[in-house]
C-alpha cells in the first residue's frame, strides 16, 4: 500500500493544476471506483455488530478524555510548528515582519492554550479564527487542506474537556457528542478528499515533483512491479481519496483506523519530526475516531450523518450510560 506523504511539504514545485489528468478515463474510473468501495463499505457495515473488533472494546475506557487528548495533539502540532517558523501547516511559511510575528504568537498562544487543557471552548474558537486568516495570506486552498484542524476546532467547541474533573473527563449526552462527531469527521475527512486532488489527482506534476526528489515513495515500481510514476500517483490518490470517504461515513472506524494508519504511518521512516508534527491533528483525530468506535456505548454514533434519532439527555443520565457501557466490557 502506498505511503500518503504531503508532497507540498517536501517539495518547493507548485505546477498547476492538470484538469485533462483529472478527466481522463483512467482516473475517472479510479474515482469511481474509490466511491463505490466507500458505498460498499458502508453498506457491509450495517451487516457487522458495533464495536467490529470486539478485542479492541478496552480502548473505549478512554472515551471520557477523548477531547483533552485532541486538544494536547492540536496543540501541540501548533506550538511545534509556530517555532519552526510555519503556520498550519509544515509548507506555509511565516512571512517576514510584523504580520509574521503576529502570527507566530497567536499560533503558538493556541497551541500552548490547547494543551494546557483549562478553558478550551474560547481556545477552540481561536483556532478557528485561525482560518480567516490563513486564507488572506495564503489562498483558500492551502487552508482546505488543513480543515482537519478547523475539525478538532469544532469538536472541542462543542465538547471540550470538563475542567472540574481529573484529567478533563467528559460525559456528554448523545446529541452532542453525534454533532461533535460528525463535524470532526466530515472536516478531518474532507481534508484528506482535498488532498487526494491538489496533491495528486488534479496537480500530477507535483507528486511527480517530488517523486523525482523521493523515487522509493513508488512502492510499486521499488518492489519490481511495471507500474509508471503516473499510474502510481493515480493509485495513491484515489487511496487518499478512499480513506478521506471512509473517515467522512465513520462506517467501520476500528478498521478504517488501522488500515489507513498503515501508510500513513509509514512516511515516518522517511521524514521524521516533520512528518510527524504535521500530522499529529490527523492521528489524534483517528485515535478519537477508534476509542469512540471500540465503545459499545458511543460505536452506535460515530456513523451517524443525521441527528435523527439522538436526544439531549442530562449529564447525570449520559454519565449511567457510559458507565453501563464500561461495566459491560
Amino acid at each position: 500500500m502506498p505511503p500518503l506523504a504531503h508532497e507540498t511539504w517536501f517539495t518547493a514545485d507548485r505546477p498547476p493544476y492538470s484538469w485533462a489528468f483529472t478527466f481522463s478515463p483512467a482516473t475517472i474510473g479510479t474515482i469511481a471506483a474509490v466511491v463505490g468501495a466507500a458505498v460498499v463499505w458502508r453498506l457491509l457495515a450495517t451487516r457487522l455488530p458495533r464495536p467490529e473488533l470486539p478485542f479492541l472494546r478496552p480502548l473505549g475506557r478512554l472515551s471520557p478524555w477523548v477531547p483533552r487528548l485532541l486538544a494536547v495533539h492540536a496543540g501541540v502540532s501548533l506550538l511545534a510548528q509556530a517555532a519552526s517558523g510555519s503556520y498550519l501547516a509544515p509548507a506555509l511559511e511565516l512571512p517576514h515582519g510584523f504580520s509574521g510575528t503576529l502570527l507566530a504568537l497567536l499560533e503558538g498562544i493556541t497551541g500552548v492554550w490547547l494543551i494546557s487543557g483549562y478553558g478550551i471552548r474560547p481556545a477552540a474558537w481561536l483556532l478557528v479564527t485561525s482560518g480567516p486568516l490563513g486564507i488572506a495570506g495564503y489562498g483558500i486552498v492551502p487552508i482546505l487542506e488543513r480543515i482537519d484542524l478547523l475539525g478538532i476546532a469544532l469538536f472541542l467547541a462543542l465538547l471540550p474537556p470538563d475542567d472540574r474533573r481529573p484529567g478533563g473527563a467528559v460525559e456528554p449526552d448523545t446529541r452532542t457528542l453525534t454533532q461533535a462527531l460528525l463535524g470532526l469527521r466530515v472536516l478531518v475527512g474532507g481534508a484528506l478528499v482535498v488532498l487526494a486532488f491538489t496533491e495528486k489527482l488534479a496537480r500530477p506534476d507535483l507528486a511527480l515533483a517530488f517523486l523525482a526528489r523521493y523515487p522509493a515513495f513508488n512502492i510499486l515500481h521499488t518492489v519490481g512491479l511495471d507500474v509508471s510514476d503516473v499510474a502510481f500517483i493515480r493509485l495513491a490518490g484515489g487511496i487518499e481519496l478512499l480513506f478521506g470517504l471512509l473517515v467522512i461515513s465513520g462506517a467501520m472506524p476500528q478498521i478504517a483506523v488501522i488500515v489507513a494508519g498503515i501508510p500513513f504511518n509509514a512516511t515516518l521512516f522517511y521524514f521524521g519530526s516533520g512528518e510527524l508534527i504535521g500530522h499529529l491533528p490527523v492521528y489524534g483525530a483517528m485515535l478519537a475516531l477508534l476509542i469512540y468506535g471500540s465503545s459499545p456505548a458511543t460505536a452506535p454514533l460515530v456513523p451517524k450523518l443525521t441527528l435523527e434519532g439522538t436526544t439531549r439527555r442530562s449529564s447525570k443520565a449520559g454519565a449511567r450510560s457510559a458507565s453501563r457501557g464500561f461495566r459491560s466490557e
